[in-house]
């Protein structure tokens, strides 16, 4: 299984909210979207990739779309990670049914956690950009968001 190929349409799914309400492929209507899928809150590559990806969100922003962590973590875990981490993106929960949308975007490693990778999909809710990192070890740094950025937002 590999990542979501551009072009692609979105696929269902669902994730949780930080207060436990759904985020779905609808909630992507309307804005561009980065998914950071990252396999686990705390870890020490995750930790330094959402820090690095901080300061790009004016610039996201500023062509109208935003950045949302994914894992299969529970909010509960998510929630305290960010607080520590002290990121202002949301983090969304692949934790029930677990993998189930990490699955549907072709991100889930056969450990059961999600691959790191990264989706940028436009107001239509097409997947404009994706990349998949060779190994959960392996840091997309702010310059491989950038390129994603660029060349799905122009």
């Amino acid at each position: 299984m590999s990542v979501i190929s551009p072009g692609t349409p979105a696929p269902q799914f669902r994730l949780a909210r930080r207060d436990g309400s759904s985020f779905t492929e609808q909630d992507l209507e309307g804005e561009g979207t980065v998914l950071v899928f990252y396999p686990f809150a705390f870890s020490p590559v995750c930790t330094e990739q959402l820090q690095l990806y901080e300061p790009l969100l004016a610039s996201l922003s500023e062509r109208g779309a935003r950045l949302f962590g994914v894992s299969c973590d529970s909010t509960w875990a998510q929630s305290a990670f960010a607080e520590k981490l002290g990121v202002s993106s949301e983090q969304l929960s692949d934790f029930e049914p677990k993998g189930a949308a990490c699955r549907a975007f072709g991100v889930l490693h056969e450990g059961g956690f999600p691959q790191r990778a990264l989706v940028i999909c436009d107001a239509d809710v097409v997947v404009r950009w994706s990349y998949e990192a060779a190994s959960p070890a392996e840091l997309p740094g702010p310059d491989v968001l950038r390129e994603g950025i660029a060349a799905a937002f122009g």
